[in-house]
């Protein structure tokens, strides 16, 4: 009998740790932000992830299908596709940007997230969504509008956030290149920073 009984929870043990260690896909959707834009290739902050999956040895691909200029309407009509041929784990979420910079209704952009994370949630993927703001000078109003967005599509859809992807950069104008919206090389890791933690403990799961 207990030698039965060690065989079950041996064989118990080696399903958990395979459940554990199973390799996972991570879809990232995003725009230029996410996309290296004026970067050379492999210094993005999505390439570094993969860096940082290697050192810790977490058994994870990355499928990178941003695309600088996206909209969230652009990675609404995208993403369906994508779940099916990726089969992601887990999808992270970084649009909204060129929303607000274009002035877009708000409306829309929340209901373009939300049917983002609906499909990927439906898709039994995980969702880190990735806040945004803009400056105050595009209307305080919108601006505070805008990013409220994010907080509330978390709670409402109960999925992860990173609060907002640039912080501690967007108040370092050196960070920025000559048309001081794209993050420079130097400003990457810290982009790292803001998404990892949040990232990490959904690989582990």
């Amino acid at each position: 009998m207990n030698l039965f009984r060690t065989a079950v929870l041996l064989a118990f043990a080696l399903i958990a740790s395979s459940a554990y260690s199973a390799s996972k896909t991570v879809l990232v959707l995003g725009d230029s932000l996410s996309a290296e834009y004026g970067l050379a290739r492999g210094s993005g902050w999505v390439a570094l992830l993969e860096k940082n999956l290697q050192a810790e040895k977490l058994d994870a691909r990355i499928v990178n299908a941003s695309i600088s200029g996206e909209t969230t309407s652009g990675g609404r009509s995208r993403l369906p596709a994508l779940l099916e041929q990726h089969k992601p784990d887990v999808v992270v979420i970084e649009l909204g940007g060129n929303d607000a910079l274009r002035g877009l209704a708000l409306n829309a952009t929340e209901d373009n997230l939300a049917t983002m994370i609906t499909a990927s949630q439906k898709a039994r993927a995980r969702v880190l969504l990735v806040g945004m703001q803009i400056p105050p000078n595009y209307g305080r109003d919108y601006a505070q509008k805008f990013a409220a967005i994010y907080a509330r599509l978390a709670k409402e859809k109960k999925t992860d956030l990173v609060p907002f992807l640039l912080e501690e950069v967007a108040e370092q104008p050196q960070l920025f290149q000559g048309d001081r919206i794209h993050p420079t090389a130097e400003a990457q890791p810290l982009i790292l920073k803001n998404v990892w933690p949040h990232l990490k403990p959904m690989l582990a799961k």
